[in-house]
């Protein structure tokens, strides 16, 4: 197995789906309130062609997943509209890790413990390709939106707050 496989890259491998993972030398600043925006940094790419995965807790009491340029804030209450559920907050670190597999930093969309209903942000669409965690901190994936949203049955939307 390859030094960057991860459940989220062998999904991507599986399914023969094209993409790029990109490693950078991490060590997360604690003055840092981002890890997205030490991935764009790492990279030197344009901070709205990354990507995060932030995990929500609807007021149903599932988890979905909401992923956004990491310039911008989540929307909860468009989040929760696009999912279908009235309300949605942000999940405990604990459940995400627990549900998703992944630990915060490097939760990736793909290849999720148990797959959580997820929202892309419309935003993703503008570009050929897209960069967003591969499943660990310090690697990203690159790849195409639609592929993304195909791998994820992800709803659409306009889900960014501002």
């Amino acid at each position: 197995m390859a030094a960057s496989a991860t459940p989220a890259t062998t999904l991507l491998v599986a399914r023969g789906v094209p993409h790029n993972v990109h490693a950078y030398a991490y060590a997360h600043d604690p003055r840092s309130t981002s890890y997205g925006d030490e991935a764009v940094e790492a990279l030197g790419v344009a901070a709205a062609q990354v990507f995060k995965t932030l995990v929500v807790e609807l007021s149903s009491a599932r988890l979905a997943v909401a992923v956004v340029p990491v310039e911008t804030k989540l929307s909860l209450k468009a989040a929760a509209a696009a999912l279908g559920a009235a309300k949605a907050v942000m999940a405990d670190v604990a459940k995400a890790q627990r549900s998703t597999g992944y630990v915060v930093g490097g939760i990736s969309p793909l290849g999720q413990r148990r797959p959580l209903a997820t929202v892309v942000d419309s935003s993703a669409l503008q570009w050929d390709r897209i960069f967003c965690s591969a499943g660990r901190r310090g690697l990203e994936i690159e790849l195409a939106p639609d592929d993304l949203v195909a791998l994820t049955s992800a709803v659409v939307a306009d889900i960014t707050a501002g």
